[in-house]
């Protein structure tokens, strides 16, 4: 490539040159779902993110080694360290076994990111399968002096930390002012100090989820398991880990306070995330109560919502703005990105058919270098739609007759469209599949056929069946426009 990737590191606070660290391996590590409800739209946000990512640095020809982990362990339902284990608390009401509900949802969430077309990761470890893992991080950060046991419980020792390195670097919270203002706390509980957070945590007689461990038969706190299984799978230093900008504090920050505490130095160079989706200005969460979940959104079965909406409307209005800018939820903004979605599908489904002329007059060589020029800026996916968007009012001057392509320029915009619409953005054609897949060509091979045979029909004046195939294909969801050369169709969504 010409140009470099640019990508915002939220550690450093501006948009940095992206430069593997061991190019072209990279190393990504970003924070999956906590599986004990279904997958709602916050969730879907980091999901198409980092897919967007994936895809590109796949593009760009590097060889990307993916993690996204499951926490299905050690998510309490107060805080990071207090309450019952949310899936624990899920499998008692329930009668489950608590790996019963992690799978169930695990499932899911699985099937949910199929329909938004979110590529797999290359490895998907869940915390309860790194116990000793995570153990071996919690004797490290004990064995450096930055840690400390308590009834069974062992608990990171923020001021002491932060006194030989700097606690708050990421989110750039003034840790020393929070340390005095939370000391009349001290002594009320097991940690020396509440900033405190927990690396093991003893658990009570009632707590389901437990393993044994040199303190106490217990679990590992919930920031240990990415530092752990990132370690694992990526080294002691690896290039980007990623996530919502909710999980800035405090999950990020302990994580590279237990990565500095363990080995000495940060484990990641480039931090990145992603920023909320909200409703009335609040985010969308499970903690609020005000989240939609993706299944709802598919079958328009939620209060808030007046349809049912396709994940390709749901994965073109995520990727309709910035990852870092704030999306607001409405039916009115989601009805746009479907009518939005419609007109890119419907220009390519005329460009395929496009027969090219002896000349050009409209410019289509400059297009993807502005398509390319937005993805390095930072994956600027909202001006690579309206770049896709000029060419689409192209593509149907051409269809109207009124330019023309010639045979180089058609291939093209077809190479461009398929490119940037489909393998980079990640959409799909819901009407028939993803571009270029062969199901899809047989299929609208079929429905040309089809309305070949009414052509026919109609032009022996047999009336009777020409309109039972338009009638049968409206009846099952098509949208049949005669023209002068013949018919289109487009399948509703």
């Amino acid at each position: 490539m010409e140009h470099p990737l640019y990508i915002y590191n939220t550690l450093s606070r501006k948009k940095e040159q992206f430069v593997p660290l061991h190019e072209p391996h990279v190393g990504m590590y970003v924070c999956g779902p906590t599986v004990y409800g279904d997958a709602h739209l916050g969730h879907a946000r980091p999901a198409i993110t980092f897919d967007l990512l994936f895809r590109y640095l796949k593009h760009l020809g590097y060889k990307v080694r993916y993690v996204r982990n499951i926490t299905d362990v050690g998510h309490l339902e107060h805080d990071a360290d207090s309450g019952e284990d949310k899936i624990a608390k899920k499998a008692r009401l329930e009668q489950l076994e608590p790996m019963e509900v992690a799978q169930y949802y695990i499932n899911r969430y699985h099937h949910a990111m199929e329909a938004l077309n979110v590529l797999p990761p290359s490895i998907e470890p869940l915390a309860s399968g790194h116990i000793i893992e995570q153990i071996e991080l919690v004797k490290q950060i004990l064995a450096h002096g930055y840690a400390y046991e308590s009834q069974g419980s062992v608990y990171f020792d923020v001021e002491k930390y932060n006194k030989d390195h700097h606690y708050g670097i990421l989110s750039g919270r003034n840790i020393d002012e929070m340390l005095n203002t939370t000391r009349a706390l001290d002594g009320q509980e097991e940690k020396h100090n509440p900033v405190d957070f927990a690396l093991w945590k003893c658990a009570q007689p009632e707590h389901i989820m437990r393993w044994p461990s040199p303190w106490s038969d217990g679990f590992p706190g919930w920031h240990c398991e990415c530092t752990a299984m990132g370690r694992k799978y990526l080294g002691n230093h690896f290039d980007i880990h990623g996530g919502g900008m909710d999980l800035i504090f405090p999950h990020h920050e302990c994580e590279i306070a237990q990565a500095v505490a363990s080995q000495g130095d940060e484990m990641v160079h480039y931090w990145m995330h992603n920023n909320m989706i909200t409703i009335n200005g609040q985010k969308m969460g499970k903690s609020l109560g005000n989240f939609i979940t993706l299944d709802e959104f598919f079958h328009g079965s939620h209060k808030l919502l007046t349809q049912a909406y396709s994940a390709m409307t749901i994965r073109f209005f995520i990727l309709q703005a910035h990852y870092r800018s704030t999306v607001d939820f409405s039916n009115d903004a989601l009805q746009a990105s479907e009518k939005g979605l419609s007109r890119l599908m419907d220009a390519w489904h005329h460009l395929e058919k496009l027969q090219p002329a002896a000349t050009s007059t409209v410019e289509v060589k400059g297009l993807r270098e502005k398509c390319y020029a937005a993805m390095n800026d930072d994956l600027n996916s909202p001006i690579v739609i309206s770049h896709l968007f000029d060419a689409a009012r192209a593509i149907n001057s051409v269809k109207d007759g009124k330019a023309t392509l010639a045979a180089d320029d058609l291939k093209e915009l077809q190479d461009v469209f398929r490119l940037f619409l489909f393998d980079i953005l990640g959409l799909a054609d819901e009407t028939t599949g993803a571009a270029g897949d062969s199901s899809r060509e047989a299929f609208s091979k079929a429905v040309d056929l089809l309305l070949s045979i009414r052509q026919q029909a109609k032009a022996n004046k047999d009336w009777a069946t020409s309109d039972k195939i338009r009638n049968e294909l409206t009846a099952m969801g098509f949208s049949i426009k005669d023209t002068k050369d013949g018919a289109e169709w487009k399948l509703n969504l």
